[in-house]
């Protein structure tokens, strides 16, 4: 009896380090979401910080061609190093029409794909597919290349272009000669590279919308079909013009697959079978090359107006985007 009581009387004695640690707890409970705050402030912060610093890099070391070239280099069509003339617009206007041409292509080609495989494929045939999907996201872009030189541009050479020849060859875009290497193979190829990043994206979207809102619809009795284009399509349409953003900014950047297959010729034809060449091919071809100081100046030049292109394309497309949805409200 004596021992338990005891042990009773020391259970009951107050612990002198219960009320610090309850204070300390409390603490650190204030702390966190000031501190996870913070964190996540950080995180957001270095984008622009890394941002900022790409954008000062190329302007500072482009100084050199900016005084000497001015505005003139993005209006002249000549290239020549050995003669010191740099002009930007053969390379925009390919990077521009290649991007645009594979992004029209791929933004129908892919969402559709993903349609499919969200809303009508067998579960097990979907998770297949999505898979490979993933793979060909996960290929480097010069097997793309590899792929373009050897099955691509022998199939379009055989196959593809001389009907299209036949059938549209009274436009300007579809006339002349056609050698394999060109802007319409270039944009093929990047073709095949966008679709993979604007399905599995657009996969996902569509599978997070709410199964309440397709039974919603069933029950109104809407078809499989209504219920797609009216319900699911507008509630993951932000989801799938991400996708297409994502899309665009890899046809725009890319380079090794271009090389390959472009033609790299610095000019600008009418026709889409004629070769041309891109800002991030002559980067990637010529910056080892370089070895005056304008020379190298005006190819990091260059580098800065991929930047600008692509913050314009994508600002004008983002607000394309925009004035459609607000259309689409009021209707």
């Amino acid at each position: 009896m004596t021992t338990g009581m005891l042990l009773s009387e020391s259970d009951k004695t107050p612990d002198p380090g219960a009320p610090l640690r309850t204070r300390l707890s409390g603490f650190l409970a204030r702390l966190g979401d000031p501190l996870f705050y913070g964190l996540t402030l950080c995180c957001a912060a270095s984008i622009i910080v890394i941002t900022g610093c790409l954008v000062y890099q190329l302007y500072a070391h482009s100084a050199e061609a900016r005084h000497t070239l001015g505005w003139g280099f993005l209006t002249s069509q000549e290239w020549n190093p050995v003669s010191g003339e740099f002009g930007a617009l053969p390379f925009v206007f390919g990077t521009v029409v290649t991007s645009i041409l594979a992004i029209l292509i791929a933004t129908p080609l892919g969402v559709g794909t993903a349609i499919f495989l969200a809303e009508m494929a067998p579960r097990r045939l979907s998770n297949i597919m999505a898979f490979l999907v993933d793979l060909l996201a996960a290929v480097p872009s010069v097997i793309y290349g590899l792929l373009g030189i050897f099955l691509l541009v022998p199939l379009l050479n055989s196959t593809v272009v001389p009907p299209m020849q036949r059938v549209l060859g009274f436009l300007p875009i579809f006339s002349g000669s056609f050698y394999g290497v060109s802007l319409f193979s270039a944009s093929l190829v990047l073709v095949i590279m966008v679709v993979p990043f604007i399905v599995s994206i657009s996969r996902e979207v569509l599978l997070a919308v709410p199964v309440e809102q397709r039974e919603a619809s069933y029950a109104l009795g809407s078809t499989h079909w209504e219920t797609v284009w009216k319900v699911v399509l507008p509630h993951a349409r932000r989801g799938i013009y991400a996708s297409v953003f994502l899309g665009l900014a890899r046809a725009l950047g890319e380079t090794m697959a271009v090389t390959m297959v472009i033609g790299n010729t610095p000019q600008i034809a009418k026709s889409l079978f004629a070769p041309g060449y891109t800002i991030a091919a002559v980067i990637a071809n010529e910056f080892t090359e370089a070895t005056g100081s304008l020379y190298l100046s005006a190819l990091i030049e260059l580098g800065l107006v991929l930047f600008g292109i692509t913050i314009v394309i994508n600002g004008l497309a983002r607000l394309l985007i925009l004035a459609t949805t607000r259309g689409l409200q009021h209707g």
